[in-house]
């Protein structure tokens, strides 16, 4: 069987809390969704990466006491 909708949505309003890579944000309805993945190697990069550092090992700049790239609030009590 078969359903066949239509639908008019107003939204004056909206607000999102968060959203990530792999979320979905979906308003009325939907038959299927088709996740999709791509990958590409747009740089023509032929060897592997390098291993990753450790955040603030050897290597990373400032040292292990370095301040956050991100400057962040002090937190509240």
């Amino acid at each position: 069987m078969n359903y066949y909708l239509q639908q008019t949505i107003q939204i004056r309003f909206i607000k999102i809390g968060g959203m990530t890579n792999s979320s979905v944000l979906q308003i009325g309805t939907c038959g299927q969704i088709n996740s999709n993945s791509y990958l590409y190697n747009t740089g023509g990069f032929t060897e592997p990466a390098p291993e990753a550092k450790k955040n603030g090992g050897e290597g990373a700049p400032g040292g292990p006491t370095a301040s956050p790239l991100v400057p962040l609030q002090t937190p509240r009590a």
